[in-house]
């Protein structure tokens, strides 16, 4: 048993590590979860797993789930089935794949997905097996022009060229959609002041390839690629993927764009998107009074209502009869009504076009007019959206639905032609309503045209501005979208199930205690525990700062359609205000690992509200804060007012370290693909230097001696190898090989890690071996995933090497001079962030069984610097006219110091807590 995991043993209330040596038992507990619920773990012998719903409520209407599960080394073999059953032993069908596995070969971790089967069950236990078969599993057929899914309820045909995405969804005989396709509104000026002169053009998504990624028996999964077309120009790429499980009515969609317009600063004209939707057919057969609109609001509220209503009347068709359109049912035939009504129908309107409108966070509007070339009327109104509606009748209709309708606002629903035989649904991803989508940069430059102005505005706004860099141009962001085959209108509970569904897709889990036995992510982790006051001190301090910065989202609404899931970066208090229009200290992107606070939090704690959180950080930084297109593919952006805007694209933002754990415990498949988008990012370093600026020696990038550093460049590089590696993806031969040549050719350093850099061979994978010691070392250097990459390195790869050089590292960080002189020549000079460094001594001493590293790890995170003893834990209420909104503040917290402090908490308390002094924070 490993260093690592020998520490990550606490007190007997955690539970945490060492399944062996403790004898884990069939139905033993796991740690607790946040809301005290406890969860069955697994043993090193791989006993039985306890998955669980992150939420109350299962499955829901939800097609399915998919969720990963992670094991110990050695468990299981590559080979291994998996089964899944119900606490009354009731076999549940499962489809189980590997997604990492351990360098012995053996499964580290393990995709599994459930569909209908699994609704209205709480708890399962999965455990090698043989799997249930579905009553009804997937088929997938496919031809030259399209392949076809039928999940045993419902049959999607799905195109391979042309513009019809899905061709029709049927259920039955019935065909209940038709024509699924994109729609691009493209505007080519702008509307500045009162000039109105800017003109549309629709594109139509094109595809370009469709590919069968999984094919069942519980799910599959088609992929779709194209761009957006009109006449002869093709732009906007796009990546769609559908997801159909076995025995659903339902199928879900992600949609992924990556921008590639042309959007120049001090120009009106230009590629500005006015919307950005998907739309499908919906065959209406129905007489018009059993045609049905439902429209959902906030909460469970819905706008319930008929194509042709025969409520409210002057004349009275009879109870019966209006309670039942209400209900959405079949009527009965117009001969038995009260005649009055009857032979007036035909002046009774009927409302086709229905609009709901979310242009911001805080309100929509909805209404709704008879047809095309008459005035609209209101039909209501609120705050927030669910973006779920439903168009059809009696005979059967379709429920859509976009997630986060209001938080990546400005979004619309569209319902047209209801009165006709054929309805347009459009969930509209950019409203159209809104104002076009303007991404131009935000100043002129401020004549920085030369690197001497632009570290000189660095030294005032933070943000380091460069001439055509502040491009969104290659920046991308994906959607998700859930639509139903619905055999009749579905009533008002099903469509409250339906919109729940689609605002939190349901997940399931493992708990903290057998995440945190697996030993993944370097062991860093263990279960939260509060069996001391200095343990529970920092239990509230973590929960503190989660809170706060979860509150922070919506008090200065950081949303929208590209920030949501961000936040800022520092905090202004003459202004009462984080600083989101001064440079670097606006969006936080990714700056010094907030990502992994996050979902390190979420690893130990089980808590559904952080992995939400985290959930939404990883969909915006993996996509908006990272170029997919262009000559800086592969890399991220620099904190600063847009999310594109600073000059600096590096290894630092994009690394595939940040987006490791939600991959693995969702096997989410763009996510996937964003991470092995890494596996060749080492080419980028021939096209933009990072330290291009600072530089005092001479250097052009040559293939075979790239200037790389050891800490925030290669970090983000060995990320993606590893990932690739562990996936056994189509690289992962070449993975492995830069992972062992770069991690000996840095042992081989005359300083190690301290040389801070080398040069790099994009042909042969290795650093050149420096002929002299330099000591060259940031407070930046480990604090973007190099300290998570380096921990799961050591336990991956036997290289005592370079075990001894990171150690060093670890040791010498938050040293005196003296002592760093005495090892190296030279002390490290001027350094910061040493409480996030506490966690290297904390490494070292749980590695080393070092006592006196353990004692420094606690004092620099108690006593040097960041949120230290003195720190304040406490709000302040803020109201009018000091600020816009009454809310909250602590002046004291940033980003920066709350993603290390959270860092540094969650892996000294797994490393030392064992070695935690007898005393806790003032």
């Amino acid at each position: 048993m490993s260093p690592i995991l020998r520490r990550s043993v606490l007190k007997a209330a955690a539970v945490a590590g060492a399944a062996t040596q403790f004898g884990w038992a069939l139905g033993g507990k796991d740690a607790s979860a946040a809301d005290g619920t406890d969860r069955a773990g697994t043993a090193a012998t791989g006993e039985p797993v306890s998955v669980e719903w992150l939420e109350d409520g299962g499955l829901g209407a939800a097609p399915g789930s998919t969720f990963g599960v992670p094991w110990p080394k050695g468990v299981h073999p590559a080979d291994t089935a998996f089964a899944l059953a119900a606490p009354d032993g009731e076999d549940i069908p499962v489809q189980s794949w590997p997604t990492a596995y351990w360098p012995d070969g053996t499964l580290k971790w393990t995709a599994h997905a459930v569909g209908g089967a699994a609704r209205g069950t709480d708890r399962f236990s999965l455990t090698a097996g043989t799997p249930a078969a579905p009553a009804k599993g997937i088929t997938v057929t496919e031809t030259r022009r399209d392949i076809t899914v039928d999940t045993g309820v419902i049959k999607a045909v799905i195109g391979k060229d042309g513009h019809r995405l899905v061709r029709s969804v049927s259920r039955g005989r019935t065909e209940i959609a038709t024509d699924g396709r994109l729609v691009l509104l493209r505007q080519g000026d702008l509307d500045e002041g009162d000039r109105g002169a800017a003109r549309w053009e629709r594109f139509d998504g094109e595809i370009r390839g469709t590919k069968v990624e999984q094919d069942g028996p519980v799910r599959a999964v088609v992929r779709i690629d194209g761009k957006h077309r009109k006449d002869g120009r093709r732009w906007l790429p796009f990546s769609i993927r559908l997801y159909f499980y076995a025995g659903a009515e339902s199928f879900r969609m992600v949609h992924t764009i990556t921008f590639d317009g042309d959007q120049r600063p001090g120009r009106d004209k230009g590629d500005f998107i006015r919307g950005l939707g998907v739309r499908f057919t919906v065959p209406m057969r129905d007489a018009a009074y059993d045609r049905h609109i439902r429209i959902a609001g906030e909460g469970k509220g819905f706008l319930t209502e008929a194509v042709k209503g025969i409520t409210g009347l002057r004349r009275d068709p009879g109870a019966a009869v209006r309670a039942a359109q209400v209900r959405g049912e079949k009527l009965p035939d117009p001969a038995t009504w009260d005649q009055r009504v009857t032979t007036r129908l035909s002046y009774v309107p009927e409302w086709g076009d229905h609009t709901l409108a979310q242009l911001s966070a805080d309100g929509f509007t909805l209404r709704k007019r008879t047809k095309p070339g008459h005035g609209w009327i209101t039909s209501g109104g609120g705050g927030r959206a669910t973006g779920f509606g439903y168009v059809g009748g009696v005979s059967g209709g379709l429920s859509f639905g976009l997630r986060d309708f209001w938080q990546k606002h400005p979004a619309q629903l569209d319902i047209r032609g209801a009165a006709g035989s054929e309805a347009e649904v459009t969930l509209w991803l950019w409203s159209p309503e809104a104002q076009p989508m303007d991404l131009r940069f935000y100043h002129d430059g401020m004549g920085q045209d030369t690197y001497a102005k632009q570290l000189e505005g660095l030294n005032i706004t933070y943000e380091d501005t460069e001439p055509g860099f502040g491009t969104p141009y290659g920046i991308a962001r994906t959607s998700e979208l859930l639509f139903w085959a619905n055999e009749a209108t579905p009533t008002a509970d099903t469509l409250v199930a339906q919109a729940a569904a689609v605002r939190t897709p349901p997940q399931l889990a493992a708990g903290a205690g057998t995440l945190s036995r697996a030993g993944v992510f370097g062991g860093l982790f263990a279960p939260v525990d509060r069996s001391t006051e200095a343990r529970a001190r920092i239990e509230d301090q973590l929960d503190f700062l989660f809170t706060y910065y979860q509150d922070q989202v919506e008090q200065r609404r950081w949303y929208g359609f590209w920030d949501y899931g961000d936040f800022m970066h520092s905090y202004d208090p003459d202004r009462h205000q984080w600083r989101y229009d001064v440079g670097g200290y606006a969006w936080d992107n990714s700056e010094l690992s907030p990502d992994l606070w996050l979902w390190f939090a979420y690893l130990r704690s089980g808590r559904a509200d952080i992995f939400r959180f985290a959930e939404a950080l990883t969909r915006h930084t993996g996509e908006v804060d990272v170029y997919h297109l262009g000559q800086w593919a592969g890399l991220g952006t620099r904190h600063g007012v847009q999310h594109y805007a600073d000059s600096a694209k590096q290894q630092r933002i994009s690394t595939a370290v940040y987006r490791r754990p939600y991959y693995y415990l969702t096997a989410d498949e763009r996510v996937g693909d964003l991470m092995r988008d890494q596996v060749d990012s080492d080419e980028t370093f021939l096209v933009i230097d990072p330290q291009r600026k600072v530089r005092t020696d001479p250097y052009e990038p040559d293939r075979n001696a790239l200037s790389v550093g050891f800490g925030t460049d290669w970090s983000g590089l060995a990320a993606g190898w590893l990932t690739e590696w562990e996936r056994q993806g189509p690289q992962a031969a070449k993975a492995e090989a830069r992972l062992r040549s770069t991690m000996e050719t840095i042992a081989a350093q005359p300083n190690g890690f301290v040389q801070g850099s080398g040069l790099y061979d994009l042909d042969t994978g290795r650093f050149a071996v420096a002929d002299r010691p330099v000591v060259s070392v940031s407070h930046l250097s480990s604090m973007f995933g190099l300290v998570e990459m380096c921990a799961e390195l050591i336990g991956l790869i036997d290289m005592p090497e370079f075990k001894e050089a990171w150690l060093d590292y670890c040791r010498y960080f938050n040293a005196t001079k003296a002592e760093q002189k005495a090892r190296y020549g030279s002390d490290f000079g001027s350094l910061l962030l040493f409480q996030g460094h506490s966690r290297q001594d904390a490494y070292a001493a749980a590695q080393l069984d070092d006592d006196a590293l353990a004692e420094r790890a606690w004092q620099k995170f108690y006593d040097s610097d960041a949120y230290t003893s003195d720190m304040d834990w406490g709000r302040t209420r803020i109201e009018g006219p000091d600020v816009l909104e009454p809310g909250w503040e602590n002046v004291r917290v940033n980003s920066n110091e709350t993603a290390l402090f959270g860092l540094a908490a969650i892996q000294n308390l797994a490393l030392v807590g064992d070695r935690m002094p007898d005393r806790t924070p003032e």
